[in-house]
């Protein structure tokens, strides 16, 4: 057995004694070296045809037995056994057993196998059989060594389980756990889909400016950086918001985009100040289009990356085949506290109801927001399956068309599963005259001291003015739908390479 490192940052030997990891990583340098002396250097190979892979050939293994095949991939393991030895090799979609005998191979290639270590990329073609245990495996007639690695893989019983590690060196990590593996190549099955599915409804998917002058469209706080050609401050965009909605003005009608947004705000375990978001918009329908859109949407996605809408999350079953709540957050906060904010009547009423309940506000605050502020300490949590939260205050909407018949509320739903939010969307406010009132109020937060305030962008304040049709739009959170869907408890777990804190 070759040697792997625990977790006490030492490596151990076939017979379990911890050697000085330093030591290893000597004698595999000297390894190297040696290969290169002798004309052999795997770092001078440029390719190496493969013709399939180790799920293709055990899931169909009728066809392949006896036949010749070509694969490569990293060995996991390896059993050396006078003439003849096994190793493992793991490709992308698993591993599978390779026989390697001296007398298939010959002599000096032989030689040169019994010095590959655990970790080493090697190519190997034989034929497809199968050991006296049924094993599948591949009997070698040719190995070669394509990369050499002068690393020491985690001990195989221990695997890499220090989750700090894990998303430092995400490289190890999807080497040692098959189930990271698995959860990021649905990751990209999911955003397949959901392109699918939109260009299916006739969305064009579209592109944006990252950085840009005025990063508006959602109350986060930008990164900046400055433009050393133009000799300017800009942002990193925080939403995709306001530069899809100028193409809706363009004529385009249906858009999206899929693409990284920048917040400079805390970590949890569902925040990355770096995350996946999409958003589109639809001219000529509403809010409640953007439901059915996006309950649809979920439903497809579902059923093409997990063959059922049935969902296991943590330790709750998510059921997305059924029809999704649709919830006022007025009465979602009625359901959950018993408190009827439609008969508050004013600001400081709202404030001493506040005070009673223990709700923490900002002097800032008016009743709109401390109705949201309820809505997120008491009913959040308990919106388990699937909830369309309908009918926000308009004071936490600044981009958002106000209801007709109850003008102190929008047309906007966030979608929340398991407690979390997953979307939001609105009927747009394509009123130039009513967004420009609302960039003056978001003006005077900024001032009081929300940094989180939208800015006022005339440009988009401009193209409202040319003419905006009615407007269905949303963002969804690419992110969180993955960790649904693959069920994994951090947002660190379904993005590759997760912010983190630098070690010097």
């Amino acid at each position: 057995m070759a040697e792997g490192q625990n977790q006490s940052g030492k490596a151990q030997n076939g017979n379990g004694q911890e050697q000085d990891l330093n030591q290893l990583l000597k004698v595999r340098r000297e390894k190297l070296a040696a290969l290169q002396e002798a004309g052999k250097d795997p770092f001078q190979i440029t390719k190496y045809d493969v013709t399939h892979h180790s799920a293709d050939i055990k899931e169909n293994f009728e066809e392949f037995e006896g036949k010749s095949v070509r694969i490569a991939g990293r060995i996991m393991s390896k059993r050396v056994m006078g003439k003849a030895s096994f190793c493992n090799i793991q490709d992308l979609p698993g591993d599978i057993q390779a026989y390697v005998a001296r007398d298939s191979v010959g002599e000096e290639p032989y030689a040169d196998f019994k010095k590959m270590d655990v970790g080493d990329i090697v190519g190997l073609e034989g034929e497809v059989f199968k050991t006296k245990t049924g094993e599948i495996s591949v009997h070698a007639a040719k190995i070669v060594l394509l990369s050499k690695s002068l690393q020491i893989l985690p001990e195989k019983f221990h695997g890499l389980t220090n989750t700090d590690v894990r998303y430092r060196q995400r490289y190890t990590d999807l080497i040692m756990n098959r189930e990271v593996k698995d959860t990021f190549v649905k990751r990209s099955r999911i955003i397949s889909a959901i392109r699918r599915y939109l260009e299916e409804q006739g969305f064009l998917e579209v592109e944006t400016p990252m950085l840009v002058s005025n990063a508006g469209g959602a109350a986060a706080r930008p990164f900046e950086t400055h433009y050393n050609s133009l000799d300017e401050d800009v942002k990193l965009r925080i939403s995709l918001e306001l530069y899809l909605k100028r193409l809706i003005v363009g004529g385009l009608e249906r858009v999206f985009e899929i693409g990284r947004v920048f917040r400079n705000e805390g970590l949890d375990t569902r925040h990355n100040p770096e995350f996946t978001l999409m958003e589109l918009y639809q001219a000529y329908t509403d809010y409640h289009g953007m439901m059915d859109l996006t309950e649809n949407m979920f439903r497809y996605v579902a059923n093409e990356v997990c063959g059922t809408t049935l969902i296991p999350y943590a330790e709750e079953m998510i059921d997305l085949g059924k029809p999704f709540e649709r919830l006022t957050m007025v009465d979602a906060v009625k359901k959950y506290t018993g408190v009827d904010f439609d008969q508050i009547p004013d600001t400081e009423a709202a404030k001493k109801l506040a005070d009673e309940k223990g709700v923490h506000y900002e002097a800032r605050h008016r009743k709109g927001d401390i109705l949201n502020l309820f809505f997120e300490e008491f009913v959040e949590e308990h919106l388990i399956q699937p909830t369309f939260l309908m009918d926000h205050p308009v004071e936490v909407s600044p981009l958002t068309k106000r209801k007709p018949d109850k003008p102190d509320y929008v047309e906007r739903f966030e979608l929340f599963i398991y407690g979390r939010e997953m979307c939001n969307a609105y009927s747009e406010l394509n009123d130039p005259i009513d967004q420009r009132q609302r960039f003056e109020e978001q003006e005077k937060q900024f001032a009081q001291g929300n940094e989180e305030a939208n800015h006022t962008d005339e440009d988009f304040l401009n193209a409202l003015e040319v003419g905006m049709p009615p407007t269905g739009g949303i963002g969804y959170g690419i992110d969180r739908l993955v960790m649904l869907l693959t069920n994994s408890p951090a947002i660190r777990d379904v993005i590759f390479f997760p912010t983190m804190r630098q070690l010097d």
